[in-house]
């Protein structure tokens, strides 16, 4: 049955905003795409109620766009091996792409992209991704296990869609929801998402580099292995003799700093260029809620970084999931990716932190399969369960509360005393009774081969070991700077591993700034943005008036 075009007195599930913004993107769809939903048949199941709903709006808000709908007892279900539901299946007369489970929250980016590619014909594979591809012999169905609240999955399970549109006779891509099927989790052990189940011996647990995850997916090992096998390394794209592409500056990060960077460069008349090797937004795609950014009494962390992205992009070029291979500084500064080479006169590392690690007996091995340090990513998994949460600062206190929220039982582990965080989160920690173990540090994780079973404290004041039971460990105790690309060119860092940099956010490096998190100090989005604007005007300046030449 297809779906009834009648836009009026209906109750969008889609906002006001959301359906213009639609509207805009499927003015540039080229082919007809084709929304085949499968239900229960249960009305009042709610992730069947929403499929249905999503599918019909989409059709509503662009002619190229149909949707048709099914029961799992029809014919057109054993036709497509649909089973579970719901399903949702993408043109698949001519592609093996479905959503098993309702595109919820972040999985939703996932289906409006998918629609803009199937529609297009396009894989939008690099040339190096599509190289790999063409190795491929056998068929492969990887699945990448997904959840609503998980900013990183949608573009993993897009490497999946990409090469099934390459390869439409040997490749699928399933998104499966992890919450809606948790006992198809449980059977490939999902602990944290995105993971891929490429077989059902091989799998990978997070969001991957598009030539990775082809690379993995053609040679079903980890790409380090493939390569060793292949007798080679991943190469610089420089020495295959790519021509560069010419900026005024080029910004390394697309967090707060490095988008407010590309901002101001543009406004100032630079012409510049925002790569992360990421999903943009950095930290803060993965905060779950904000409520120190002036404007926003509380917003999303997810919901700011698309206000922040939708603001640079008006002016500056911004491009994720691409890796930095080298740096090179001469009379121009060059940026070596494996999608491209940038020349530049000025060079923006907002390269931010990464987690850090606790460093005890258990923790990688249980990496993804009960050790996590993304609540926003793994949270869901844990309903129900007993979590530890180790740290004492925002974002410690901040993951907590949202897991408490989901319905996850929720301890906070601290070394001190007392915290780190702002009062505001320290209170509603106590509004929300979330019990506290103080003065102790993690020791071990133990388990078995299937998940962890607790942890091992060690009391800093009376040196005494216990153990405590948990489903799930949580780690929130801060963040190491990535500098290995400012150390490889000779910038300065500070005695923690930070950068160094002055009231302009020049480093020792003429010609090179640095801004955000990367920098240290005040770890806050709103410094980060100041620091970003900063360090562009000061490019501005100086590529005006080059300081370093006067000195000279």
């Amino acid at each position: 049955m297809t779906a009834q075009k009648n836009k009026e007195s209906r109750e969008w599930l889609i906002p006001e905003e959301g359906q213009k913004h639609l509207k805009d993107i499927f003015k540039g769809l080229k082919g007809d795409v084709h929304l085949v939903a499968f239900t229960s048949g249960d009305q009042k199941n709610e992730f069947d109620t929403y499929i249905r709903r999503f599918a019909e709006e989409l059709a509503l808000l662009s002619p190229k766009i149909h949707a048709e709908f099914h029961t799992v007892k029809d014919e057109a279900a054993t036709k497509y091996d649909v089973k579970l539901t719901p399903t949702l299946l993408v043109n698949p007369e001519q592609y093996r792409i479905r959503f098993t489970g309702a595109p919820m929250g972040e999985e939703a980016r996932a289906l409006i992209e998918t629609v803009f590619l199937v529609s297009m014909g396009q894989s939008g594979l690099s040339a190096t991704s599509k190289q790999l591809l063409e190795e491929l012999k056998e068929p492969r169905n990887p699945r990448v296990f997904t959840s609503p609240s998980c900013p990183y999955c949608p573009g993993q399970f897009m490497n999946a869609v990409k090469c099934a549109i390459a390869k439409p006779d040997l490749v699928s891509a399933e998104c499966v929801d992890s919450d809606e099927f948790p006992d198809l989790s449980a059977k490939y052990k999902v602990g944290s998402v995105p993971h891929t189940q490429y077989t059902d011996s091989f799998s990978g647990v997070g969001m991957m580099p598009e030539e990775r995850f082809v690379l993995e997916l053609v040679a079903l090992k980890d790409a380090e292995q493939a390569l060793s096998d292949r007798g080679m390394e991943a190469k610089p794209s420089h020495e295959h003799g790519t021509e560069a592409k010419e900026y005024d500056v080029v910004i390394l990060g697309a967090g707060p700093a490095g988008l407010t960077a590309g901002i101001y460069a543009e406004r100032s008349g630079l012409k510049s260029i925002v790569i992360d090797k990421s999903i943009i937004g950095g930290q803060v795609a993965v905060t779950p809620n904000v409520e120190n950014y002036p404007g926003f009494k509380n917003v999303g962390g997810m919901n700011l970084v698309e206000v922040l992205t939708a603001h640079t992009r008006e002016y500056s070029n911004v491009r994720e999931n691409e890796t930095v291979d080298e740096v090179k500084i001469g009379k121009r500064i060059e940026v070596y990716t494996a999608k491209g080479v940038y020349s530049a006169k000025a060079l923006i590392l907002a390269t931010g932190a990464q987690w850090r690690s606790l460093g005890v007996p258990g923790e990688k091995q249980f990496f993804g399969n009960g050790v996590s340090y993304c609540a926003s990513c793994d949270g869901y998994a844990f309903k129900g369960k007993k979590v530890l949460m180790i740290g004492g600062g925002n974002s410690a206190l901040t993951d907590a509360l949202h897991l408490k929220n989901l319905g996850v039982q929720v301890t906070v582990v601290h070394r001190r005393d007392n915290f780190r965080a702002e009062q505001a989160l320290q209170d509603a920690l106590d509004r929300e009774k979330i019990p506290v173990i103080w003065d102790s540090t993690v020791e071990e994780i133990y388990g078995d081969a299937e998940r962890i079973k607790g942890v091992k404290l060690r009391n800093l004041k009376t040196d005494e070991d216990t153990l405590h039971e948990c489903d799930g460990v949580f780690v929130a105790i801060g963040h190491i700077a990535n500098t290995e690309l400012a150390s490889d060119i000779g910038v300065h860092l500070n005695e923690d591993g930070t950068i160094k940099v002055d009231r302009g956010m020049r480093t020792n490096i003429p010609r090179v700034y640095a801004a955000g998190d990367v920098t240290g100090g005040v770890r806050q989005i709103v410094t980060a943005v100041g620091e970003g604007a900063t360090a562009a005007l000061s490019a501005f300046e100086d590529i005006q008036n080059p300081y370093w030449k006067k000195r000279a």
